[in-house]
């Protein structure tokens, strides 16, 4: 059993922190979920039937992991979100004034929609990456995006204090 585990680490180590890294994009979480990885190895190799299947038996827990983490971090991180809109200098209208404004209209979101805006447009997902993530398919996925993406714009344009010009973009906004 101290072969198999030692075998795993020689030949998977650094391919399943990089197949890591790339789901979650952040190192420090990647190194966190790796050597959790090891431990469910470690304390479940027993359970493998076939030596023949160790790779994709590795890969399994490695993916469930990881689909584990992005759950909980779902409920946990969805509950409250500040963002940073970067300041765009775009005929001397401060876009950086909306930020508060952009965050409530992202808390009124349904969850799903919530998760759709922050994962694509504050946390860098592709749309196949999302659709990955959330277990459905690709045009389920775009079509999730653009219908959070027209809601929260809708939102954010009818506020009262946001003026716009005839094509939807804004042009003024006054702070509460």
């Amino acid at each position: 059993m101290e072969d198999k585990i030692n075998t795993i680490w020689i030949d998977l180590n650094e391919e399943l922190y990089l197949f890591i890294l790339k789901k979650t994009k952040n190192e420090q979480i990647a190194k966190d979920l790796h050597h959790e990885v090891f431990i469910k190895i470690q304390t479940k190799i027993h359970q493998l039937k076939h030596s023949s299947k160790l790779t994709s038996w590795v890969y399994q827990i490695t993916r469930n992991t990881i689909i584990d983490y992005f759950r909980n971090l779902n409920k946990k991180e969805y509950t409250s979100i500040n963002f940073d809109i970067p300041e765009k200098d775009n005929e001397n209208f401060e876009y950086s004034k909306l930020t508060n404004c952009i965050n409530q209209k992202i808390e009124t979101l349904s969850t799903e929609h919530k998760e759709a805006i922050i994962l694509t447009s504050f946390k860098n997902y592709s749309q196949k990456e999302l659709a990955i993530h959330l277990q459905i398919s690709y045009s389920g996925t775009k079509s999730r995006i653009q219908k959070a993406k027209a809601i929260l714009k809708k939102n954010i344009l009818n506020c009262p204090n946001i003026e716009t010009d005839n094509s939807g973009k804004i042009i003024d906004f006054e702070e509460n």
